[in-house]
This record gives C-alpha cells, sequence and structure tokens, in this order.
C-alpha cells in the first residue's frame, strides 16, 4: 500500500513497473542494462481516487495521461534501475498529492475606498510628472 494523503491509498497491484534501455547517464552500461523504469498506473480505474480528484490528474499529467486514463511516468535520470524506480513512485506520489488538493475558490471584493483614493492619487502624481516634463510647463 501506498499512501498519497489520509484519505488516498492505492495499491501496489495497480501499479506496473516496465524497464527499458535509457538515453540518460550510464557510462559503458547505457547500452547493456535497461536502467529507464517506466511506472503505469491506471487512474481511470482505480478505486481510490475521486472523480474530483481525477480531473485535476488529468490537467496536471498532460501527456503522460494516455486516452484510456493510464499515467505513464518514465524515469531515467539515474544510473541505477533501483534509484530510478524510486524516482518514478516519488515523482507519481508528488503528482496525486498535487492532485488531491482541491483549488481555493476566489471570493470577489470591492476595493476599499482608502484603496480606491491611493489609486487616483497616484494618477495625479504621474500626471504632475509628465505634465511637468514639458519644455514650457503650463501655468496651474
Amino acid at each position: 500500500m501506498i499512501r498519497i494523503t489520509r484519505s488516498i491509498v492505492i495499491d501496489e497491484d495497480e501499479l506496473s513497473e516496465t524497464f527499458v534501455r535509457a538515453s540518460g547517464p550510464g557510462g559503458q552500461n547505457v547500452n547493456k542494462v535497461a536502467s529507464c523504469v517506466q511506472l503505469r498506473f491506471n487512474a481511470a480505474a482505480s478505486p481510490a481516487l475521486s472523480d474530483d480528484v481525477r480531473a485535476r490528474l488529468a490537467t496536471l499529467a498532460g501527456r503522460r495521461l494516455t486516452n484510456d486514463g493510464v499515467l505513464v511516468i518514465n524515469a531515467d535520470r539515474f544510473r541505477t534501475q533501483e534509484r530510478n524506480r524510486a524516482d518514478a513512485r516519488e515523482r507519481l506520489i508528488d503528482l496525486l498529492q498535487r492532485a488531491a488538493v482541491a483549488p481555493t475558490v476566489r471570493r470577489a471584493t470591492r476595493p476599499t475606498l482608502a484603496s480606491k483614493r491611493e489609486r487616483v492619487e497616484s494618477k495625479k502624481r504621474r500626471s504632475d510628472v509628465k505634465r511637468h516634463r514639458s519644455v514650457r510647463p503650463e501655468s496651474d
């Protein structure tokens, strides 16, 4: 079990990992060892995710989410399979944690009287500066 938040826990069985040859670091091993991890998580079929979390995940994931609702994460930053595997899982957890946070609703408010006055005063000051730049300033 992988704990994402207090209410979201995904089962290890929902993840599938495949190992392919990486294009990143690896020295002489880069052409011999399959160190890149391709982590797949079927977000559309996961019972742990609610519909609103799925929708936010689709927005955050972008191209990493397939048309079938499968999230694909490629990890090839490190030379070893183990570190790439841990990196892929960390990135999945981070993405799901960000999707679990509901955005705060913005409530429209009116500007205060003081802020309106300050705005008008700053406009007047700016106007005076520009007016006094001319060669022959107009008389006040």
